[in-house]
């Protein structure tokens, strides 16, 4: 890693102890602590609950890296192995997208831009970056495409609230009029609209880093725990190691944000994904849940129903009353027991089902033999 010159002044750190945090913390988390007073617990930005009368929060998003994919192949590499239309990205800068292994499970979940360089980002959870990387490696040897892992030279933040926009518009000095997963880009950073009204602005950590004082006399820091909660709210889910090659594309409801094309052409276990799709029947799609527990439950928890064990697993999960030991998920689980019994974590608490933002074809649903 290099650390810039200036680096005790723009993290504001006791000098005595800049040796000690550069072992525990890469370079993005000490300029965003220092401007935005938090801390980092388990790869979380941690910071005093804001104000939920504020229209504008800003959440650093420490949880989530990028890979970069470019070169003169990028479009078509990319193309033959994720289950988005990187058409699409072309068109709109933005979309979800799997890479799936042979099988058509799920071994990562990225959100795909295109970058300033004009390649494109894959956003993916950070404890996937070197697996993803991997990946995709081992499928690059025949194209001419140049991979990179930008976790430590490039950073995001999440914003949301009411004045979002507005919040942007003044600091990156431009007018902002984007659809849902739609993007725009300059040469320093790409902007995307994601659901919920929420932004995720990406770019250099330098850069992010010199807008955060004037983004931070309009928004409020919000932790990403709340980040989480409303990608549960929308039913937004995410890939973790436990739950790495555990799913197909539409057990994670990614039809729904045309995160599958099923006309595109081949990619990466393109046959089982779009099988399921025309001659298939989903048993299992992804349900939102809210549960009473004393702990939180965590990606690839098993879920059990009244009559049978392992009905589900948990996708994602985040605290949404921590004084009454409240939280929200997203679990994959089987319909019919999810439907008509009372289904429950495998320590015992019971579920509760939420309404989704959105509505599933129950032409998935229908067996179509």
């Amino acid at each position: 890693m290099i650390v810039p010159q200036n680096l005790s002044k723009i993290v504001r750190l006791n000098p005595n102890k800049l040796a000690e945090c550069l072992d525990n913390m890469d370079l993005s988390q000490h300029v965003f602590l220092s401007h935005l007073k938090g801390s980092v617990v388990n790869g979380l930005f941690a910071c005093e609950q804001p104000d939920p009368s504020s229209n504008c929060f800003v959440t650093p998003l420490l949880h989530q890296t990028l890979l970069s994919v470019e070169g003169p192949d990028a479009h078509k590499f990319l193309q033959g192995q994720l289950s988005c239309d990187l058409r699409e990205v072309d068109q709109d800068g933005s979309r979800l997208g799997t890479h799936c292994n042979i099988k058509g499970h799920i071994a990562s979940l990225y959100r795909v831009m295109r970058s300033p360089e004009q390649g494109y980002w894959l956003r993916v959870h950070h404890t996937l970056t070197d697996t993803g990387f991997n990946l995709l490696k081992k499928y690059s040897i025949f194209s001419k495409v140049s991979l990179q892992n930008l976790s430590q030279s490039h950073s995001g933040l999440g914003f949301s609230g009411s004045l979002a926009k507005d919040c942007l518009q003044h600091c990156l000095g431009q007018p902002i009029a984007l659809e849902e997963y739609h993007s725009i880009r300059n040469e320093h950073w790409t902007l995307t609209r994601i659901p919920g009204n929420r932004y995720e602005l990406w770019g250099t950590t330098e850069i992010l880093a010199a807008l955060l004082p004037e983004i931070l006399a309009l928004a409020s820091p919000a932790p990403t725990e709340q980040w989480i909660l409303q990608d549960i709210e929308q039913g937004l889910p995410d890939i973790r190691p436990e739950t790495q090659e555990s799913f197909i594309p539409q057990m994670l409801n990614l039809q729904v944000f045309k995160g599958i094309s099923f006309n595109k052409g081949c990619y990466t276990g393109q046959e089982i994904v779009t099988r399921l799709q025309h001659r298939g029947q989903l048993k299992k799609p992804m349900y939102r849940a809210q549960v009473t527990a004393k702990q939180a439950p965590t990606p690839g928890d098993m879920i059990n129903s009244d009559s049978k064990e392992g009905v589900g697993q948990v996708v994602i999960s985040a605290t949404s009353n921590i004084n009454a030991n409240q939280y929200e998920l997203l679990a994959v689980i089987n319909k019919e027991r999810a439907e008509n019994e009372q289904i429950f974590l495998a320590t015992g608490e019971p579920l509760s089902l939420l309404e989704l933002p959105y509505h599933l074809d129950p032409r998935l649903f229908e067996s179509k033999r």
